[in-house]
């Protein structure tokens, strides 16, 4: 859908794609060794140049970009930001869809975990993740410790059209419906860097954009921890988290899930072992 709005560019993030192996980052957590959560956090306060629109403005790439700008926050907070050039953000958004830059066809968009395994095998630029998991976006301690800890919240919404022409994202006057229907506008990906207790700032097309805790209840469907050594300076994330036990930790029970669901595979789908056609419960 077109926007005559100059500060909103192209939409692109398909709904929620789901995998059984996708990890849950709050069972990983042991909330006893962490560090104290602070009621408000930003990690933006660092920024030394324009955020890039990662081509996000012409195309529908909103899912590589938010990987572009989870990139440059990364990078200013442990040394010096690096903007991903934007020939690199079309080489990513070409591999997930067949996008050819010289006519334009297959602009199509991307599901934000096709966009995340991508980025964890073959990268953006030369940076990796090593691995993610998925948040419980409707608790609010959730998410905030999640951007405290991992540097900030790769997300995905599904937007209404009653966002054209508000300066801070919020759910319109008359709720949900109409032009506040979630996804009337279509979805969307972006990266969190920054909370308080009246919402939370992310960068999209290239600028800040402020919501409400209500607008981020009423529209995202689904969140994820992304963990990278980009976020690592000397072993540690900049408030001395160390990341790389909990990095081999997912990464354990991936293997393990990976060889149980061999194990199954093996078994007769008749046998009475399993039961249920061979499912796993």
């Amino acid at each position: 859908m077109a926007s005559t709005d100059p500060t909103i560019g192209k939409l692109g993030k398909h709904p929620v794609k789901t995998d059984t192996r996708t990890l849950n980052i709050d069972s990983y957590l042991k909330r006893e060794h962490l560090p104290e959560i602070p009621p408000v956090y930003n990690w933006i306060e660092k920024k030394k140049s324009r955020w890039g629109r990662m081509k996000n403005m012409h195309l529908r790439n909103c899912t590589c970009a938010a990987a572009g700008h989870m990139i440059q926050c990364w990078t200013m907070n442990t040394g010096d930001q690096i903007v991903i050039p934007d020939r690199h953000i079309i080489k990513v958004y070409s591999a997930l869809t067949g996008y050819d830059p010289k006519t334009g066809a297959n602009d199509n968009g991307v599901p934000a975990l096709d966009m995340l395994k991508y980025w964890r095998k073959s990268g953006v630029y030369e940076y990796k993740i090593a691995a993610f998991a998925s948040v419980n976006h409707h608790s609010k301690s959730v998410v905030k410790e999640t951007v405290f800890l991992f540097g900030g919240v790769y997300v995905g919404l599904q937007l209404p059209i009653s966002i054209k022409g508000q300066k801070v994202w919020d759910v319109p006057p008359g709720g949900a419906v109409d032009d506040g229907r979630r996804g009337s506008y279509g979805g969307h990906a972006v990266c969190v860097l920054e909370y308080d207790e009246r919402g939370l700032t992310c960068i999209t097309w290239g600028k800040k954009r402020k919501m409400t805790w209500a607008f981020w209840d009423a529209y995202v469907e689904e969140a994820y921890a992304l963990i990278s050594d980009t976020f690592l300076k000397n072993g540690k994330t900049p408030h001395g988290f160390d990341l790389e036990l909990l990095e081999k930790d997912l990464l354990d029970i991936t293997r393990q899930k990976v060889r149980l669901s061999q194990q199954l595979n093996e078994f007769d789908p008749e046998s009475e072992v399993l039961g249920n056609g061979g499912k796993k419960s």
